[in-house]
């Protein structure tokens, strides 16, 4: 996608951000003067936008020498009154058999001068980065303008078909009145008419009142009666139970995940939110400390698990969610992820 592509769109789907291909030096520097533009845009400080320069200089960089197939994400982050610029760069390559040697100043494998991983770590406000040798590297960095926030407990990527300029799959996270719950849909088909339908299930989800989730498909069942209809799912996930209430429409996949024990999956019930549904039930499943809910659309594939990946259980949402998308998301049909976990 470029950054022409998205000029016209409303700004709940503009968060989506851009995705480059990046494998060429022009590519490179156009990220840079990208994340620059988008910091202006943001209004951040002069001295932040120095320190995202050199971050998305350098994941862009990095991509250029040392990936397979690395694509980076750029796109606004917002909470708390504040807004920031969020970088995710994703690869196939090599990858770090041992990170925080290869995240040392003056280790490369380039012939280079081997400062690009600790740049990023010490001009981003926050970085996670997750890497396994032989399947590639994920990194994900943000710039805030001032102290980070505290540390999102869900996250999630979308990605439209190939050719396509906007993605029919889209998600939401909120805390509606204690009740932190997140949201995955699928607009029916693909292209401009199924970005609408998903964008007004984000509207619909984030202006709903503080119910449970069956109450809340219901709610978007209704909201979505004049668009092409969308597969919907939410999840809320309580702490003090520790359970996840889960009730689903259409098809959308959730599995609970842990990394000590057996995935779980979820219930979706057959139908399509604003044109088809017999019912809509709400299930409860439990949900240890250490786990995840994952959802997602059926442009991802069902072929993941987290005993292939070590360490990257104890990461973010959102380098889970990148590294869910890279290895199993399918190029023919939208592609989007959610993860989130216990606050």
């Amino acid at each position: 996608m470029s950054g022409d592509a998205v000029a016209s769109l409303p700004e709940g789907l503009l968060d989506a951000g851009v995705w480059f291909r990046v494998e060429a030096a022009p590519t490179a520097s156009a990220v840079r003067r990208q994340a620059e533009r988008l910091a202006i845009e943001l209004a951040l400080p002069e001295r932040r936008i120095a320190d995202l320069s050199i971050v998305a200089a350098e994941a862009a960089g990095n991509l250029v020498k040392h990936a397979d197939q690395g694509v980076l994400l750029l796109r606004p982050v917002r909470t708390g009154g504040q807004a920031g610029v969020e970088i995710v760069a994703v690869d196939s390559g090599p990858g770090m058999a041992d990170l925080a040697h290869s995240s040392s100043d003056g280790q490369s494998t380039a012939g280079t001068l081997g400062i690009g991983l600790g740049a990023i770590t010490r001009q981003a406000t926050w970085c996670d980065i997750h890497s396994v040798a032989g399947r590639g590297t994920v990194l994900t960095a943000q710039v805030w303008p001032a102290d980070p926030p505290a540390p999102f407990w869900a996250a999630g990527l979308t990605r439209p078909l190939t050719g396509e300029t906007v993605s029919g799959d889209a998600y939401a996270v909120r805390d509606a009145d204690g009740r932190r719950q997140v949201m995955m849909c699928d607009g029916l088909g693909h292209g401009g008419l199924a970005a609408a339908a998903a964008y007004q299930a984000v509207r619909a989800f984030t202006d709903a009142p503080a119910v449970p989730p069956a109450a809340v498909v219901e709610i978007l069942h209704r909201k979505l009666n004049h668009t092409r209809g969308a597969a919907v799912a939410v999840a809320e996930l309580d702490p003090d139970a520790g359970l996840v209430r889960y009730a689903g429409l259409g098809n959308i996949t959730g599995t609970v995940i842990s990394a000590y024990g057996p995935q779980r999956g979820m219930v979706s019930l057959p139908g399509i939110a604003g044109h088809q549904r017999r019912q809509i039930r709400e299930y409860d499943y439990p949900i240890a400390p250490d786990a995840i809910v994952l959802m997602h659309s059926d442009g991802v594939a069902d072929r993941w698990s987290p005993a292939d990946y070590p360490g990257l259980m104890t990461h973010s949402p959102l380098v889970i969610a990148a590294t869910v998308l890279r290895d199993a998301g399918v190029r023919r049909d939208d592609a989007g992820v959610l993860v989130a976990r216990l606050p």
